[in-house]
């Protein structure tokens, strides 16, 4: 049984930087592609970001909202999935959440969840 650890949020301004990180144990991210996502209060979970596994970069997609503020990466050795958050906006706020198994999408989430890290982006 997989156990995913997400660290790293807290409470960032508008213009800043957080980085949070996904730590797996149990098993290896292995050959799946690994996302984040976010659910913000009262709404549901939304897809922010996922990376495959490949040889040299990744292949990586970001939803439209994130795209050119955030940055997913991956070490296949510590097997940790790390998110770059620049630029924060307040809508950004929301609890964020990673899953070992994204489908060939790259958007739909079919594995393990974390317990989640709060984001929040004060205005």
């Amino acid at each position: 049984q997989v156990q995913l650890v997400e660290s790293g949020g807290g409470l960032a301004q508008t213009g800043g930087s957080l980085r949070l990180s996904c730590a797996a144990s149990g098993r290896t991210f292995g050959s799946r592609a690994v996302g984040w996502f976010r659910q913000a209060p009262g709404k549901g979970r939304e897809f922010v970001a996922s990376i495959r596994r490949s040889i040299g970069l990744g292949t990586t997609q970001y939803a439209d909202s994130v795209k050119g503020r955030f940055t997913i990466s991956r070490d296949n050795a510590k097997n940790t999935v790390t998110l770059q958050m620049n630029s924060l906006k307040p809508e950004d706020t929301a609890v964020y959440y990673c899953n070992d198994d994204v489908g060939n999408d790259g958007r739909t989430p079919f594995g393990s969840w974390g317990q989640g890290t709060q984001v929040t982006v004060s205005s």
